[in-house]
């Protein structure tokens, strides 16, 4: 699938849920934000009807979102559905880490390829602040489970701004490398305003390179991350909301205002 720009659409993002067990101040805004009530939400029947329908229009990667990917009850069911889909590439997924440790085995045997694991800082202090109220032991032994599970690749998500204490970013290098995974650093970044450029980061990449569609959790397509445009898929013809979608994507963002970023999943 090529939009109007001929970028080639290959990678769909699917938020599971927009509930997560951290409350990132980045991510989810002090006051909070409704979550959506379990008849609101896309079944796993529902979620592999679509990435089946996408898979087969040209659709090679799939990433499971959040919120937090790993509060939804089931969440190893739905990966083996998915991980069985004629044609998929890379199933992969994003999450904060903190139940790795009981479920990466189940995740990689169901057949969940690569695992992207949030991770901005290695002080505790720090960590519960920007998490309000994580505990940095916990996402560590997310990252050892991932490793010791199999996955690859493994990176590393780091939310970096201009303040970012250049220590604490060599830490996580040096965590990394002892662990054989890689640091991707992310520019951090609002929805509501103009989405900045960062030259020497590996994330958000560039409108003009953008390959991806995202699917909420309440079946809605967003062809851009940073605009308000959202697509509903009819079950009746998940093919032409695809294509509605396609279509849709901009040349590039301006902003979002009716979604947090915890609903949507980055």
């Amino acid at each position: 699938m090529y939009d109007r720009y001929n970028r080639r659409i290959t990678y769909l993002r699917i938020s599971v849920t927009d509930r997560c067990n951290l409350r990132c101040s980045y991510c989810v805004p002090a006051c909070g934000v409704r979550s959506l009530e379990h008849h609101e939400i896309l079944s796993f029947e529902q979620i592999t009807e679509i990435a089946t329908a996408a898979v087969g229009m040209g659709i090679e990667k799939i990433r499971l979102t959040g919120g937090e990917p790993l509060v939804r009850k089931g969440i190893v069911q739905l990966v083996g559905q998915l991980a069985t889909i004629p044609g998929l590439r890379v199933l992969g997924m994003t999450t904060n880490g903190l139940l790795l440790r009981r479920y990466a085995t189940g995740l990689r045997t169901a057949g969940l390829d690569s695992i992207n694991i949030s991770l901005d800082t290695l002080d505790p202090v720090r960590f519960h602040a920007l998490t309000r109220g994580g505990r940095i032991e916990d996402a560590i032994a997310g990252v050892d489970a991932a490793v010791a599970a199999g996955f690859a690749p493994i990176k590393i998500n780091a939310v970096v701004d201009d303040q970012t204490d250049s220590a604490d970013v060599q830490r996580l290098r040096e965590f990394c490398l002892e662990r054989g995974v890689q640091l991707q650093r992310i520019g951090r970044y609002r929805l509501d305003t103009a989405k900045p450029t960062y030259e020497r980061l590996e994330r958000p990449p560039r409108c003009s390179v953008c390959n991806r569609l995202r699917l909420t959790a309440d079946g809605k397509l967003k062809p851009c991350l940073h605009s308000n445009v959202e697509i509903p898929i009819d079950f009746r013809d998940i093919e032409d909301a695809i294509c509605r979608a396609v279509s849709a994507k901009p040349a590039e963002g301006t902003v979002c205002t009716n979604r947090a970023m915890s609903a949507i999943g980055g």
